[in-house]
């Protein structure tokens, strides 16, 4: 491997969404910052929006919501288990954010006033605003970034973070993924910006790329941050959600539910009352499935063709626009039949959860110099748009972090180790390769973590991964694309055990589905309200730990807190 060093004052690791804010803002706020936007893929097409994106599901707008309602919401969504102050900080900035966006050339729907079209889809209140010709969003950034000067390097595969004496940031290494050149980045902070760890489950179709989440997103950032020591929060909180059936994308009832739309059973009757993603509604959709209402189906048959082809337009000409091909080779119509659901593999996304690596409301991560933005980070329910607003809070405070810090030391020890470890699948004739290492560790995190979880289950999942772990020390890569997949093998197994040892962790159940343990089914609050934080103990091996729940900021009326918990449609029983 060919050595190239390179120094910046400021690195951000990942190009989709909030990694090219956080740039720029950074860049805006300091302009004599050297700023490098560094992506596995190519920053122009990267992320999770490289296709675009159909609309906003968090949009607090004035006249629409507040800041304090959408903080009760999530809160509430979320089974009290949040940092307020840190969705306060989002909401705060939303409206901001999307006026930005807006002068920036992303077009959002618009009513015959020119207000903001915001359809109500949240238990509570109205935050959804579409985005029909959303697909240009990923132009728009990349315009911006070069108007910042923002310095871009593409194909390089971030592994590892370097790390001073008190554990602040001091570089960032990776590989060329095309020629396997080995960077070590020397700088002063670092903003992850990795999204969502998606490849953690293994799709019902079986397809490895198959999943929800943008298959690149592989949990790197995940497990980059775990291994410079920074703690990541409420990992058994996973990522589930509802999904067009075979196909890797979703049905998107929180969608079309403005429009009239709803999710149903194979009787067509709606049994739950909001189709907005969260735990619960995601265990309703579960015991449908399990019952004898099954399957569980989007339907749209009973609406109007002008409110149909709006809804089609929509769907498929942004973010998944393949959704449109998949229902014409199924012979699909939505004015015709429902169109059949199921339930998603699992994975870590705080953008539809909670699960991450733990941010403040800076966007300060454990480690001092290091930031997180987006799906990858903690803080719930973010989308999109709070991807866009903590990219642009990071930017800010990493700039402000850089100019009143010196520059760094690099430990060549280090490097030598993590450049010996990143080239060692080259360097083989023969063993395992990434595929099949991927493949036997996300089959195991079906068998034996999907919930509903069950503890003995987890116990056998663990020492089967130590065994996958094992057989990864030999696996083989014959060029520097298969070593790019070696490495994310290698982080998939780590969120792996992750998610295992969260889930194990909290003996309680709470989000819905995405923690309800068979052993502990109940929710409790006595012992269990609190955050779980997951590091890197002194031996190397992952600990656990209780954080407090912050003080609220936004006060919950006792009969407010378990609103989500009351979304089934109860029907009255027939007359004998």
């Amino acid at each position: 491997m060919k050595r190239i060093d390179m120094e910046f004052d400021l690195v951000v690791i990942g190009g989709g969404t909030g990694g090219p804010m956080a740039a720029v803002k950074a860049k805006e706020k300091n302009p004599k910052l050297k700023v490098l936007l560094i992506d596995k893929a190519h920053v122009k097409r990267s992320g999770a929006i490289s296709m675009g994106m159909d609309g906003l599901n968090n949009a607090v707008i004035p006249g629409h919501a507040t800041p304090e309602q959408y903080v009760k919401e999530i809160t509430i969504a979320n089974d009290g288990i949040v940092d307020q102050a840190a969705v306060m900080a989002y909401a705060a900035n939303s409206f901001d954010m999307i006026q930005e966006l807006d002068r920036w050339g992303v077009k959002f729907e618009k009513d015959e006033t020119g207000d903001y079209a915001v359809r109500k889809v949240h238990h509570l209140g109205s935050y959804v605003l579409p985005m029909p010709e959303g697909h240009h969003m990923k132009k728009i950034l990349y315009r911006q970034l070069k108007r910042a000067r923002v310095e871009i390097t593409n194909r390089v595969v971030v592994t590892r973070l370097l790390t001073g004496a008190n554990g602040e940031v001091s570089g960032v290494m990776g590989f060329d993924c095309r020629t396997a050149d080995f960077y070590v980045i020397r700088c002063k902070a670092a903003v992850i910006t990795t999204g969502a760890a998606g490849r953690i489950g293994l799709p019902a179709s079986g397809y490895l790329m198959g999943t929800y989440e943008n298959p690149t997103n592989s949990g790197d950032g995940h497990a980059m941050a775990y291994h410079a020591g920074a703690a990541l929060a409420n990992l058994e909180c996973f990522q589930i959600n509802p999904l067009i059936k075979d196909y890797n994308g979703p049905a998107c009832a929180y969608v079309t539910g403005p429009f009239g739309g709803y999710t149903a059973n194979a009787r067509g009757e709606r049994f739950i009352e909001c189709d907005y993603w969260s735990g619960q509604m995601m265990l309703e959709f579960h015991r449908e499935l399990q019952s004898g209402n099954g399957p569980v189906f989007l339907k749209l048959d009973h609406l109007a063709e002008e409110t149909i082809s709006e809804i089609e337009h929509i769907l498929h000409s942004n973010e998944r626009p393949s959704r449109g091909r998949f229902h014409d080779k199924r012979g699909n119509d939505y004015r015709k039949q429902m169109i059949e659901m199921h339930i998603s593999e699992i994975g870590f996304c705080s953008g539809h959860s909670a699960s991450g690596i733990w941010t403040n409301a800076r966007g300060e991560t454990s480690v001092p110099g290091l930031y997180a933005a987006g799906d990858c980070a903690s803080v719930p329910h973010n989308y999109m748009l709070g991807a866009f607003v903590y990219g642009r809070i990071c930017g800010h405070t990493a700039a402000e972090y850089c100019g009143a810090v010196a520059d760094r030391a690099i430990d060549e020890g280090a490097v030598a180790a993590e450049q010996a470890r990143v080239s060692a699948p080259l360097q083989r004739s023969e063993g395992p390769t990434p595929f099949q290492i991927e493949y036997k560790t996300r089959r195991l995190v079906n068998d034996y973590l999907q919930p509903p979880k069950i503890t003995r289950k987890y116990e056998i999942g663990l020492r089967r991964f130590d065994e996958v772990r094992e057989d990864a020390q030999a696996m083989l890569a014959t060029n520097p694309h298969e070593l790019m997949r070696a490495m994310e093998a290698m982080s998939i197994i780590d969120c792996a055990e992750m998610a295992a040892r969260s889930s194990m962790f909290r003996a309680e159940s709470r989000w819905g589905l995405y923690h309800y343990c068979v052993d502990h089914p109940e929710r409790d609050d006595a012992n269990w309200f609190c955050h779980t934080l997951l590091s890197k103990g002194a031996d190397g091996s992952m600990t656990m730990a209780k954080k407090a729940v912050e003080p609220y900021i936004v006060p919950i009326d006792d009969e407010e807190r378990d609103a989500y918990q009351r979304l089934r449609v109860e029907r009255k029983a027939e007359a004998a």
